[in-house]
């Protein structure tokens, strides 16, 4: 294994990676560092295409040591889909949808489930509990339950049906809490605290793992693309692991040497119901005010007030990148206009892409002849609400 050490980027204290991680001591989120020289001394881009299709090709990348502990259903390796028709009509001729509805349990959260709990079990942890809206509850508890974990998994009584189902079938230990996702954390915090340690906290940001699994969508995105970058990745921002994710391994593909263009500009995308960070961004601020009376029908970026905020920013910054915030009405309206354009059914999440993606061009912040990168995080048909059937007639 190369992983090194657990860095925090606030502070730059270095932690062991022999036990498990919460955050730092000064309250930010821990990141896994390589030893980059070793591994490109070990493994060429070339390899990749000789293993197995799923996110595990990736193995020098990731933190586990012993592939005994890897727990997996095949997650990984989602299509890169062309959108001619739907980009024709918003002006972008070369948008591509990473379609991360093909996960084993739905979503792109089946990623860092599969990195986290392969190295909470690797690293001792016999249960999980965690604060969720619904799909990476629904995820942690399946790959808990593959490998052997008990989980706690507490989520808004408002979140999917499909995701408190998943919970329950995984034999996941279910908590409802009448409020949004900060008011989950106030109960998963407390539980955690009167374990004494025999419950893990596997939170967004709250373990350094998950990040791990996210970021092998730019991974795979650079190598799909034949080891060249996109010019913009579009990807709806709740609590923003995925695009921060996607932001590390960018740096990581250049410190190996696997990429020399500049990285691609970074889109992070939010509801006007639910905008902290489009907020801070706008305002030139390096932390995000909690947003009050957050409310979209893209449940997952009901994010009021995400930990990661810090390197969400930085991330968007760096890349010279920028954050936009669409409404319900129109995201709904980008949805079935691509449904019918592309036959893919989004999530409510990835069409908050299309139609920010459709925005940004229309103020030519994305630029002709620009090829851009959209995430749909989750399978549609996990969100049947989004698609209102009840105008269609009934034939005799």
């Amino acid at each position: 294994m190369y992983l090194t050490h657990l860095e925090c980027p606030r502070c730059g204290r270095a932690y062991p990676t022999t036990e498990p991680q919460n955050l730092c001591a000064c309250g930010s989120p821990l990141l896994a560092r390589y030893d980059l020289a070793a591994v490109a001394a070990a493994v060429t881009p070339e390899r990749f295409a000789l293993r197995p299709a799923d996110l595990w090709r990736y193995r020098e990348l990731l933190p586990v040591a012993d592939p005994r502990h890897v727990t997996t259903l095949g997650e990984g390796w989602t299509p890169l889909l062309r959108a001619p028709a739907y980009g024709a009509r918003i002006g972008i001729p070369d948008l591509i949808v990473k379609d991360e509805g093909l996960t084993p349990t739905g979503s792109f959260k089946a990623r860092g489930a599969a990195v986290g709990v392969s190295r909470a079990r690797e690293l001792g942890v016999r249960r999980i509990a965690m604060p969720t809206n619904g799909n990476a509850g629904a995820a942690w508890a399946t790959y808990a339950a593959r490998a052997g974990l008990a989980s706690t998994i507490v989520m808004p009584l408002d979140a999917p049906a499909i995701c408190r189902r998943e919970v329950l079938a995984a034999g996941g230990d279910l908590r409802l809490v009448d409020g949004l996702i900060s008011d989950a954390g106030r109960h998963v915090a407390a539980l955690v605290a009167a374990a004494g340690g025999a419950v893990f906290d596997a939170g967004t940001l709250r373990e350094p793992y998950r990040l791990e699994g996210k970021k092998t969508m730019g991974y795979e995105i650079v190598e799909q693309l034949g080891w060249q970058v996109p010019d913009v990745i579009v990807y709806p921002t709740g609590g923003g692991v995925g695009l921060i994710g996607i932001h590390k391994a960018m740096q990581e593909l250049h410190g190996l040497g696997w990429i020399t263009d500049r990285p691609p500009r970074l889109v992070a995308v939010q509801s006007t119901g639910c905008a902290p960070i489009v907020r801070a961004f706008a305002a030139g601020e390096d932390r995000a005010r909690p947003w009050a009376d957050a409310r979209t029908v893209a449940y997952g970026i009901t994010v009021p007030a995400p930990l990661g905020d810090e390197l969400i920013l930085a991330a968007l910054r760096a890349s010279a990148g920028t954050a936009i915030a669409v409404d319900d009405a129109e995201l709904l309206a980008d949805l079935r206009h691509f449904g019918a354009d592309e036959g893919l059914l989004l999530c409510p999440e990835g069409a908050a892409c299309l139609t920010a993606a459709r925005h940004l061009r229309e103020g030519g912040w994305i630029r002709a002849g620009e090829r851009v990168v959209v995430l749909n995080t989750g399978a549609g048909l996990k969100y049947p609400e989004t698609v209102d059937v009840s105008a269609a007639p009934v034939v005799a």
